[in-house]
């Protein structure tokens, strides 16, 4: 193990990497800076990415191929990791192995029992680690847990969840117009022939990410329950297809269905139609319904039908600000973030059991310490 970077100051610059510079790595990194943040290096295994996040570090940024360069460096305080989906826990693991503490994109895991391996190896050290899920550091949705735990809708009794984009269409298999190092790209996945599609589209791929159900579905089904308070599901079921994204390994519609003791979730996408373009969530109480969507929320009370009006409406956007923010304070404070290992893990739980449903087309059970499938 090496030594861990200079502990914080209350006044001192964070030095910070990025270890992948595809596009979601570069914005949020661009946050970082802007937040004062220093970003002294830069990982990406595909040299255009590579030149294109080295000018969102600034100057005297130096890049790599091999994340595990910038490890080795005893000047850089923390790393964001913004790979595919499984590079995310081992990266992770060796990050705060090495002493850094890290902002990780979701999902967390590539699996459950990887997600549960991920709690052992942070929790192990004394690294402050922060999952991507803005939503946790968003003002007005933090506003709209407090309403909820006040019992503006009383007891919640189904969450819906939904995100309908029209963006399904064949991948792009044509030659990549720069240098790929394949065999890093892989790295812990299964070895397979390297097809440009992949790369461009790793999320619709079984060995490189969790599809649809886990990108999208981290986020909604961790805010349904952090809501309702409701745990991790104890069982799922869904059934879903590939409509209009030919090529593509994982379905671009689906339905789940998740059981909780004491509600009863379901979780839908459809990318080919924008009826209520974007992500939503409805919660149903005894009391009334709260929407919450890309836009704000709306509540509603009770009985809808003689109050078809919302009685609360609050606009706004879905900021990465706060969460980084949160981050960058924690690193100096050694607090617990908004989004630690334990919520990333939680959050994807879910739709882990809905793709292992998917699979194996039958119910899937899961214990209530989420460390067991069955």
């Amino acid at each position: 193990m090496l030594l861990p970077a200079s502990p914080q100051g209350a006044n001192d610059r964070v030095t910070m990497a990025l270890i992948g510079a595809g596009g979601r790595g570069r914005r949020v990194a661009g946050e970082f800076v802007e937040l004062g943040a220093k970003c002294a290096a830069v990982a990406d295994v595909y040299e255009p990415n590579l030149a294109l996040g080295l000018k969102v570090a600034g100057s005297g940024a130096q890049g790599y191929q091999d994340y595990r360069k910038i490890l080795d460096r005893q000047d850089i305080d923390a790393v964001l990791i913004a790979t595919p989906d499984h590079w995310h826990v081992p990266m992770m693991l060796a990050a705060v192995d090495a002493g850094k503490d890290v902002y990780c994109e979701k999902p967390m895991s590539h699996s459950i029992s990887e997600g549960n391996r991920a709690i052992r190896g942070v929790r192990a050290t004394d690294r402050i680690v922060q999952i991507g899920m803005q939503r946790r550091s968003t003002p007005w949705i933090i506003e709209a847990k407090k309403m909820v735990d006040d019992g503006a809708i009383g007891e919640i009794t189904f969450a819906k969840a939904q995100w309908n984009w029209m963006v399904s269409a064949p991948l792009d298999n044509s030659p990549l117009p720069g240098k790929l190092d394949w065999q890093r790209f892989v790295g812990p996945a299964p070895q397979r022939a390297m097809q440009p599609q992949i790369f461009r589209k790793w999320r619709y791929f079984w060995e490189f990410s969790g599809g649809n159900m886990t990108d999208q579905g981290t986020h909604l089904m961790d805010v349904i329950q952090w809501f309702s308070n409701a745990g991790t599901p104890r069982s799922a079921a869904c059934v879903g297809r590939v409509v209009g994204m030919q090529g593509s390994e994982v379905p671009d519609t689906f339905a789940a269905t998740f059981e909780y003791p004491n509600l009863i979730a379901t979780w839908t996408l459809n990318y080919n139609n924008d009826y209520e373009n974007g992500w939503t969530i409805r919660f149903e109480g005894s009391n009334g319904t709260l929407v919450l969507d890309g836009g704000g929320y709306r509540l509603y009370d009770a009985p809808w039908r003689r109050n078809p009006d919302p009685v609360k409406v609050v606009e706004d956007k879905l900021p990465t600000t706060p969460h980084v923010r949160n981050f960058l304070e924690c690193i100096k404070t050694r607090e617990e973030p908004n989004a630690p290992v334990e919520i990333g893990h939680t959050a994807v739980c879910g739709p882990h059991l809905a793709n292992i449903a998917m699979h194996t087309k039958k119910m899937a059970f899961l214990n209530p310490e989420a460390t067991e499938i069955y």
